[in-house]
């Protein structure tokens, strides 16, 4: 069975997709239909980062409302901003 392919609409080309929904909601179809396994790669990294600086709790509906909200900024938006306080780890 061949890749599922999408047009990226984070990178900006065709690349294959998710296997699935990643939730059940307009914005999970949104970014089935339109974001790449690769992108998604990259928000799952962004994600951390989101969670730690702002010391999330993902169990939390306030913290799960800023998630999807960072999610969209960061697939159909131009980017997310970084938190206030946020020290890039040093390269070694």
């Amino acid at each position: 069975m061949a890749e599922r392919m999408v047009q990226c609409a984070k990178l900006g080309k065709e690349l294959p997709g998710l296997d699935e929904l990643p939730f059940e909601n307009e914005l999970g179809q949104r970014v089935f239909n339109s974001i790449s396994q690769q992108a998604w790669e990259m928000w799952a990294e962004h994600l951390k980062m989101v969670i730690n600086e702002y010391r999330l709790n993902p169990g939390t509906m306030e913290a799960q409302d800023l998630i999807l909200k960072q999610m969209e900024q960061f697939f159909f938006g131009d980017g997310t901003q970084l938190p206030p306080d946020y020290v890039p780890p040093e390269q070694g």
